[in-house]
């Protein structure tokens, strides 16, 4: 069922292509759904009460496969109405099954191609084995889900019993102590091995006549400090003692070669005793070294982990029929009671567990079919097709780009020979048919190959159908029978891009033409899954990458960082978040976050709460502002729009702005860093509401000027009209909604849907960098105005004097120019309610002082016994000295100080206000206020804080924007009346108040409330 990560996955494999199907792409979105593998059989195995292959096969395969595919599309429905509720365009309708004899063909024949080039072949390795699915897994999968268990650590003793070719001090009787973290697989015990170069003692402890052969590196922590060494030697001077086994199930293979010491470098003395029990069956490194030394194997369990009869004269016959994670304590007894155990240790260590079925997996010898990545076809001169792939992924573009340069790389560098088969039964079934009389195959790669040697139609290709069908062997007349084994899932997730399509065998051309894939997208644990299967399969098959394009997204944790878990509640059910907040505002949640850099999430609530309040609300409410002006007004858009240099300042700064974001927009998702994009929207949003429509509010009501007011209604159409089509990827459901309102009906041309429309094309000759540098500047400025006001509890409303700004020493003439042009200082007048804005020329000299001071944390240690003298000299710098320093510091990253070179986290630069100044500086930027104010400026204030009261009466009496008024005031206060009077003109005009009368009775005829500290009460009336 869908969860947080199908939903990063599917926000991503949305937004990418509803913006290149903007800019004109066609972008096909067809669902797709693997249908075969572990994750279904596991279902169906809770359902049907079954425990593991043989109670499968006690069922039968056919019914067992009939079962799963009846319920491969349970969550069809839960995932359609999910997936559609985020929004994201795919078509459900034409989909994909992996599970259609089309797909199935498809992925025989890829099988055959490999095949036919020598990459296939069957080896008998020890593999991560799933004791519970009877089934080898790939290296990969045996990655992916790692725990920390405890288990035994045991040191076993095997005495020796005949010299053999051995040379050094070993005598017949010596004990060698050998370890082992896995105590069942002693009883498969045929060799000991010893690194060559490691330092052997010969040891004794009080009280005990036997000697002790180990690793000199761990006497001690094994037979204790009152240890005494005999004699010393070499790894390599153990080679060829014969021992006793602890186990005697296999006496009989010491004549094959069983029971001698062996050595091998993998063996070292960093734990353990420095010599190692091998069980060739259930070891990688140790079936290696017994194949290099001629000593057997063998394997005493069976396909789901249980002892067989070959262990039946074992420990009274108990380990028949017992699980080999179940027979540990049991071995251990019985070794102590026999006088071979030294030491039981319990060690906590990191061990894999099956990824489907959660249970730990074992390391098992047994035959299992390969794709060739590290090795080559004995007799061919190629490359391994490892070294092709790490060729081919630098020609992918990965976002994180670590992600393929670093991990994927190193996996790439490192891939082991790829282990396909899986003793399983609802898969695809390895097409390939072998003769026991003579050993010959025959590998089928499409449905009328197999057709054509059985002599009836194939409709079905799964196991149970093709398992029955056999044919005459061309070279002795035997049964061509299929080998058992099903390809593992990942062989056709790997082969999707084909697959789908049914090729070769239709659309071939459509397939070759759009390989590779331009993006695709997936979580950080398929670097070694499918962003690894696609990539050996498009190597060996077409010598290509199989994707261009990649947003790799991390996990989605629960807001604690636990694994998001059903049975703990611990995370907010999608549903229910959709539900409450809509899919844009977790679109834009989940696209903001670390996930998409390939870092782990905490999931919050209150992080989608966030994206509706700074990003889904302001838009809105931006919608709502023109949209109820515009009706007010009655206002449509002109055929002709007033050309854009004739419009104010505010309107070509905003135009600027949104030009410069769907520029920073095009870069950003040309590049796949949708993680950029939604932060630049949300700073437009920023820019538009608290900015562009906050300083523009009055002239969409005032009628001084028409020309203004039929700009400012021009600017904002044409800003929210374009800026929907930027967003639309992202928010497509609010831009659909605001499209549909500001569009359908209105402007000619109109697509049926915004995403229909073409993503806005960058117009660089509608940016005005220096506009745009202006207005930031007055926006700096603005805020330190703003925070000075706050910290001096000083209203907006209350007019001030003068607002003194001045830039660092030094700062570039530009800078100088923004601040001295009167337009600027106008702006910043107004926002902070200031008579006056002066600009110091000479710099911030006559507002603040500077200091420096050494940082002792940062530079004490490097400076040692300097630092006192280095401290002083920078204390002892004056103004310009200080100034100096801190250029110096933002030019080269560094200063010398007395023979010194010190960065800037060694020095700290303080900026502190001469003593009765009420200044604020941030980087280069200092603002001085001056708080002085006199009778005008209070009465101002208190006229404005009328203002304030009238326009709130009017919003509750229910009266339109536009709507003139009839307004009655009482006042207890002669200021605050006086206040009103020498406003008065200044007072109706921003109310829309044609007539202001003073009312006779106080708070019984009207509501009042306190206006510094007087009683107000206020009286509106439609005009």
């Amino acid at each position: 069922t869908p969860h947080y990560g199908h939903l990063v996955a599917s926000t991503l494999k949305d937004i990418v292509p509803r913006y290149w199907a903007m800019r004109g792409r066609r972008v096909e979105r067809r669902f797709g759904w693997d249908c075969h593998g572990l994750p279904v059989e596991m279902e169906i195995e809770k359902d049907l009460g079954l425990n593991g292959p043989s109670d499968v096969h006690a069922y039968g395969v056919d019914r067992y496969n009939e079962a799963c595919r009846s319920i491969v599309l349970r969550y069809v429905g839960q995932w359609r109405e999910t997936i559609e509720r985020l929004g994201r365009w795919v078509d459900f309708d034409n989909d994909y099954k992996t599970m259609t004899p089309e797909f199935m063909e498809s992925v025989w024949w890829v099988f055959r191609t490999l095949w036919d080039q020598g990459l296939i072949y069957q080896g008998h390795k020890v593999m991560p084995y799933s004791w519970r699915l009877g089934t080898p897994l790939s290296n990969f999968e045996a990655g992916m889900d790692y725990r920390t268990v405890q288990d035994p650590a045991v040191t076993v003793r095997f005495a020796v019993t005949a010299l053999g070719a051995a040379q050094g001090p070993a005598l017949v009787g010596d004990v060698l102590l050998a370890w082992t973290t896995t105590p069942w697989t002693l009883p498969a015990n045929l060799a000991l091995c010893v690194g060559p170069d490691v330092d052997i003692v010969f040891a004794r402890v009080p009280n005990d006549s036997r000697r002790y052969v180990l690793a000199e590196a761990r006497l001690v922590a094994i037979l204790g400090a009152d240890a005494s060494v005999d004699a010393r030697g070499k790894g390599r001077d153990l080679a060829g003692l014969r021992y006793a086994p602890c186990f005697g199930a296999f006496e009989g293979l010491a004549a094959d070669g069983a029971f001698r010491v062996v050595t091998d470098a993998y063996a070292t003395a960093d734990d353990g005793t420095g010599i190692v029990h091998q069980a060739p069956a259930f070891g990688e490194d140790d079936a290696r070294v017994a194949a290099a030394n001629g000593v057997p194997l063998v394997d005493p369990t069976d396909a789901e982990g249980r002892f067989t009869d070959a262990v039946a004269g074992l420990a009274g016959g108990a380990l028949v029929g017992l699980h080999v994670k179940d027979a540990d304590k049991l071995l251990i007894k019985d070794l102590k009671e026999r006088g071979l155990l030294q030491r039981h240790d319990t060690i906590d260590h990191e061990y894999p567990f099956c990824w489907r079925s959660g249970t730990p997996l074992i390391y098992k010898a047994l035959p299992t079919w390969f794709v060739r990545v590290e090795t080559v076809a004995p007799g061919t001169h190629a490359r391994p097709l490892r070294e092709r792939m790490a060729e081919l992924n630098r020609q992918t573009r990965w976002v994180p780009e670590s992600i393929g340069t670093k991990r994927f790389a190193n996996w790439i560098e490192q891939a082991r020979d790829w282990a396909i088969s899986r003793n399983r039964f609802w898969g695809t079934p390895i097409p390939l048919w072998t003769c026991a009389g003579c050993g010959g195959s025959e590998c089928i790669g499409a449905r009328a190959d197999l057709e054509a040697r059985v002599g009836a139609a194939v409709p079905d290709l799964h196991k149970h159908h093709v398992d029955r069908l056999t044919w005459p062997c061309a070279a002795c007349g035997g049964a061509m029978q299929r080998i058992p084994e099903v390809l593992d899932c990942w062989f056709e997730s790997g082969a999707m891009p084909y697959a789908q399509h049914h090729y070769p065998f239709e659309n071939k051309a459509l397939v070759e033409a759009n390989l590779p894939a331009e993006f695709i997208a997936e979580g950080l644990d398929q670097t070694r899954g499918w962003f690894y299967t696609l990539l050996v399969l498009s190597t060996a098959l077409f010598d290509r990458p199989a994707f261009r394009n990649v947003i790799v997204n991390g996990l989605v944790l629960a807001e604690d960082g636990q694994k998001m878990s059903k049975r703990l509640r611990n995370y907010p059910d999608p549903a229910a978040v959709l539900e409450r907040y809509g899919a844009d505002a977790l679109r834009a949640c989940l696209v903001t976050s670390p996930v998409v850099r390939a870092e782990p999430l905490r999931f919050s609530e209150a992080a989608v709460r966030e994206v509706v309040r700074s990003v889904v609300l302001p838009l809105w409410n931006a919608y709502s502002f023109f949209s109820t002006y515009a009706a007010a007004d009655g206002w449509l858009p002109p055929e002709h729009p007033t050309p854009l240099a004739q419009r104010g300042l505010l309107d070509r700064w905003v135009v600027s702005v949104l030009q410069s974001l769907v520029r920073e927009v095009h870069v950003e998702m040309e590049a796949y860093r949708l993680y950029n994009v939604v932060p630049r929207v949300v700073g437009f949003i920023d820019d538009l509401t608290n900015w562009y429509i906050r300083r523009s509010r009055r002239r969409f009501w005032k009628s001084d000027d028409d020309a203004d007011k039929q700009a400012a209604f021009e600017t904002l159409y044409e800003v929210l009209t374009t800026f929907v089509r930027v967003v639309a990827p992202i928010l497509p459901f609010v831009a659909e909604t605001l499209y549909l309102r500001l569009e359908r009906g209105v402007r000619s041309g109109a697509a049926g849907s915004v995403h229909l429309e073409a993503m806005p094309a960058f117009e660089p000759t509608h940016i005005d960098a220096e506009l745009e540098a202006k207005m930031a500047l007055a926006r700096r400025v603005v805020s330190l105005g703003r925070n000075l006001r706050e910290s001096q509890r000083i209203p907006v409303r209350q007019p001030l004097p003068c607002l003194t700004v001045a830039l660092r020493d030094g700062e570039r003439d530009s800078d100088h120019a923004h601040l001295d042009a009167a337009s600027v200082r106008e702006i910043v007048a107004d926002e902070l309610n200031v008579k006056g804005v002066n600009v110091l020329a000479a710099g911030a000299g006559a507002l603040v002082d500077v200091r420096a001071k050494l940082n002792f944390k940062a530079a004490a240690r490097r400076l040692g016994p300097k630092t006192k003298a280095v401290a002083a000299a920078i204390e002892a710098w004056e103004r310009d000295g200080v100034l100096a320093a801190q250029a110096a510091v933002a030019a080269a990253g560094r200063v010398e100080v007395d023979g010194e070179l010190l960065g800037g986290d060694d020095i700290e630069f303080r900026v502190q206000p001469k003593p009765g100044r009420v200044v604020a500086t941030e980087g280069t930027l200092t603002v001085e206020l001056d708080t002085a104010i006199d009778d005008g400026l209070r009465r101002e204030g208190l006229a404005r804080e009328v203002v304030a009261r009238v326009q709130a009466a009017r919003k509750e009496a229910g009266l339109a924007v536009e709507d003139r008024i009839a307004l009655g005031l009482w006042t207890d206060s002669a200021d605050l009346r006086a206040a009103v009077v020498a406003h008065q003109g200044w007072l109706q005009g921003e109310t829309l108040a044609t007539s202001l009368c003073w009312l006779e009775t106080g708070p019984a005829g009207a509501p009042a409330e306190l206006v510094a500290s007087a009683r107000l009460s206020v009286v509106t009336v439609r005009a």
